[in-house]
């Protein structure tokens, strides 16, 4: 049986380990196949012409085969387009990588998915600040509607009854959207969480998303990071918990 060849596949490295003393086993993130993983060898040596580009959070065109689990990856080639990120944007970075990680089965392509992530880690290079926050708050948003792990955000989801907009909703892991504590500071309010669903609904969701989370960023962040962490088994992300780390040095 020929071994199937994928070639010129847009790609991203997730995540690298070490395999034997001059290769890595690659975990991607492709557009057509989903997330996969891929042994590079020979990548380690000082004459490797993949060295260099074998990188998390550069766009790549990636080319390689084989019928194992572990394909075997036979080219790449970066794309261009923005620097590696440093310091807070390459941290956020890191924790998109382990949120796709965590989340995303293997060989299950979400090409919306992709598309969202490039973006996204072309703000990540260029943006700092509340433009940041936005942006990694929509990512949040559009990855767990594409899982299949986001309520819908304009109802109470136990009693799908709609919500009114001036009283306050809080999204929890366990119940969904339903409506908040007097003690719950974490809160939308119904007309924001119906924003919020509108956005997510349009044709190219994310500027319209980005737009809508740019206004709640700070309410809508620990809700967000409960239901994900709750969704990846896990109390802390490991990128989570080296920001706090380094933040405490």
């Amino acid at each position: 049986m020929a071994t199937k060849r994928i070639s010129d596949e847009p790609a991203f490295v997730l995540h690298r380990y070490d395999w034997s003393e001059t290769s890595l086993i690659l975990e991607v993130f492709t557009r057509h196949h989903g997330r996969m993983a891929l042994v590079a060898k020979g990548v380690k040596r000082p004459s490797s012409s993949f060295r260099p580009i074998l990188l998390p959070l550069q766009p790549l065109h990636l080319a390689f085969g084989g019928e194992a689990e572990i394909k075997t990856l036979k080219a790449a080639e970066w794309q261009g387009g923005h620097v590696m990120p440093t310091g807070d944007a390459l941290m956020s970075g890191y924790y998109l990588n382990e949120l796709l990680m965590l989340l995303l089965a293997r060989e299950d392509p979400h090409p919306v998915l992709f598309d969202v992530y490039a973006t996204v880690v072309q703000i990540i290079a260029s943006e700092h600040g509340e433009v940041l926050e936005a942006a990694l708050r929509a990512f949040e948003l559009l990855l767990l509607r594409e899982i299949g792990l986001l309520p819908l955000l304009d109802a109470q989801t136990m009693t799908l009854l709609a919500l009114h907009p001036d009283e306050h909703y809080s999204l929890v892991p366990e119940g969904g959207l339903r409506q908040a504590s007097a003690t719950d500071r974490s809160s939308l309010s119904g007309a924001q969480w119906t924003a919020l669903q509108q956005a997510l609904g349009e044709q190219v969701p994310l500027t319209t998303v980005l737009r809508a989370c740019a206004e709640v960023a700070s309410a809508l962040k620990p809700q967000l990071r409960t239901l994900l962490n709750y969704h990846c088994g896990v109390p802390t992300l490991r990128t989570r918990q080296m920001m706090i780390d380094l933040q405490s040095l």
